[in-house]
């Protein structure tokens, strides 16, 4: 909580000094003002029995009104832009935490995934955290006004009165506690419901869920995460129900007796009109201000609670390690080279590799191949630093990944992956995200373009470049009608994910994930004649199930069950008769027979 509050603290002061001085200022006003109204009131009232002047305190009273009329619109137009601000720089804070982790890990723990969900929601709150304590203290100046008022006429009821609120603030408090629980605990369920919401109104999902006919099944399952959540919020909501019916209850009788008491004295000459005029202001203010500073203090408390989860995430640690002082990464001059590596995603999951030793020489072009689940996407996800091995190191012309910058390693790989990203950009963009140093440089994002034989297609677009490659979204304003986007097919996609790779020039290591599927043979085979073309004198990786794709490989590596079992060239392989000779054999012959 304590480390909650510094964080919310922070985050409020360092995004909007000046305005929340500001609201600060206006906060305190608003609430002495209705102080000082009670207190003219009494006043006046006092001097009309005893026939004295009224006319400065009636001003004062008059302008004190205007006051309590004005400063409330002018607080809640200051508290909205300060949440505003808030939000912005919460979310900022946020999404800069997740970027600095260095590799896959976090995004692919449910944990992690549903912290981040909470955290988003603590984001969109924070606006309300802001509000909240301003309203603590807001509400802790004006009982503290009302309490003054009330001891001066009876300090016994004062403190009857005050003692009365503390079940509230110990219920308040308990309530606070158990709904962030809640939330917590539904967090999986509400995050599922999304996902099916997610499939059942998105243009990737629609072919199959219509094929097969999966709009009821998916409903169901949706409303059952929804329901299970319903569960456990109704049953937050009845106990919320029965303390606060108590506490309704028990406040009621205090007031109602502190009410009688005063009537009585009244009668008895013990209290002065304006007296009792004030004590019936000030009981029932301060009734108020104590519900009201209780609320705020319960929902202060449950939102700290709730910005936990943010807190968690932008103070978590690494990922995965970074050197305190990186050693520099020159262009690659020898070779990149895996010694005894070995990959498990934690000590519960099977090995994936099992002491893999390769050479990636400078210069060179390796292709590596296997079966399904034999570890190939591993080997680059590791080279990419998204993951560490688990044993052994992969080393940089003889320096380990682990001491450079990975911001820097990442500069010099340059990479086509089977599962490439589709953006919901415009055609330019999506080239251009391959290196964001030609976000505006059309030249050279069309000359990636020729060379991914992706230029005519794109050129030829209603928008050229600039044509939004999706339906999601308008390149515009008034650009909202059905033609502003239009859709790729998968190998069109292929060519502008190649694009993509081809577009940093000057990387050292190029990765090429599969990047002939989804394609025609006649495409594929025109892919290929580019690939190898761009792949000359260039340090590459090539990762296919299609064997002729990498039979012109310099080296070709068979990973199976996490080891590399045959190492040469395609002939060199094909002469030893083992798995590849076989796979390589087995294909040619769906062709030949």
């Amino acid at each position: 909580m304590r480390r909650s509050a510094a964080e919310a603290g922070g985050l409020v002061w360092r995004t909007a000094p000046a305005l929340t001085v500001l609201y600060g200022l206006t906060t305190l006003v608003e609430a002495v003002a209705p102080v000082a109204v009670a207190w003219l009131t009494k006043s006046i009232l006092d001097r009309l029995v005893g026939d004295g002047p009224i006319a400065a305190l009636a001003a004062a009273l008059a302008a004190t009104g205007v006051v309590v009329a004005l400063v409330p619109q002018l607080a809640r137009f200051l508290s909205n832009d300060l949440g505003r601000r808030v939000s912005l720089g919460a979310s900022e804070r946020l999404f800069t935490a997740t970027d600095r982790f260095v590799g896959l890990a976090p995004f692919e723990n449910p944990s992690f995934l549903d912290r981040l969900r909470l955290a988003q929601q603590g984001v969109s709150a924070a606006g309300n955290l802001v509000t909240g304590v301003f309203g603590l203290g807001r509400g802790a100046v004006s009982l503290i006004g009302f309490l003054a008022a009330l001891t001066v006429i009876s300090p016994v009821v004062t403190v009857v009165v005050a003692v009365a609120a503390i079940p509230s603030l110990w219920a308040e408090f308990g309530l606070s506690r158990n709904r962030a629980g809640v939330m917590w605990q539904i967090a999986p369920h509400q995050r599922r419901e999304f996902f099916y919401g997610q499939l059942l109104s998105t243009v990737e999902a629609a072919k199959e869920i219509r094929l097969f006919n999966l709009g009821s099944f998916l409903l169901g399952r949706m409303l059952g995460e929804r329901g299970t959540a319903d569960a456990a919020e109704r049953r937050m909501d009845r106990k919320d129900l029965r303390t606060r019916a108590g506490l309704e209850v028990l406040g009621a009788l205090v007031t109602g007796g502190a009410l009688v008491w005063a009537l009585l004295a009244a009668r008895r000459n013990q209290l002065t009109i304006g007296d009792v005029s004030m004590f019936i202001i000030a009981v029932a203010a301060v009734r108020s201000a104590l519900g009201g500073l209780i609320r705020d203090a319960a929902g202060t408390h449950q939102r700290l609670l709730m910005f936990d989860h943010f807190t968690e995430i932008v103070h978590s640690a690494p990922d995965l390690a970074v050197a305190a002082e990186p050693v520099a990464l020159h262009g690659l001059r020898g070779s990149i080279e895996l010694r005894d590596v070995w990959f498990r995603y934690s000590d519960d999951h099977p090995w994936i590799l099992r002491g893999v030793d390769l050479t990636i020489p400078h210069g060179a072009a390796v292709a590596l191949v296997g079966l399904n689940g034999a570890g190939k996407s591993t080997v680059v996800k590791l080279l990419c630093r998204l993951y560490d091995p688990t044993r052994g190191t992969i080393l940089w012309d003889g320096t380990d990944l682990r001491d450079v910058d990975p911001a820097r390693l990442r500069e010099r790989i340059g990479a086509v992956f089977q599962d490439h990203m589709a953006y919901d950009f415009t055609a330019a963009d999506n080239i251009a995200v391959g290196d964001l140093t030609a976000l505006d440089d059309l030249d050279r994002i069309s000359a990636a373009a020729v060379r991914a034989g992706a230029h005519d297609r794109l050129a030829a677009l209603p928008g050229g470049y600039g044509t939004m490659l999706t339906r999601m979204f308008a390149a515009g304003q008034g650009m909202d009608g059905p033609d502003t986007g239009v859709m790729l097919s998968g190998g069109q996609w292929q060519r502008v994910a190649l694009a993509r790779a081809f577009l940093r020039d000057a990387c050292d290591l190029m990765i090429l994930d599969e990047p002939s599927s989804g394609l025609d043979p006649e495409a594929e085979h025109d892919v290929h004649e580019r690939m190898l073309k761009h792949r000359a004198d260039r340090t590459s990786l090539l990762i296919s199930h299609r064997l002729n794709a990498v039979r012109e490989a310099d080296r070709i590596a068979v990973l199976d069950e996490g080891v590399i079992t045959e190492l040469g060239g395609h002939d060199e392989l094909i002469e030893a008769g083992g798995v590849y000779a076989r796979l390589f054999k087995l294909q040619a012959n769906g062709y030949t027979s």
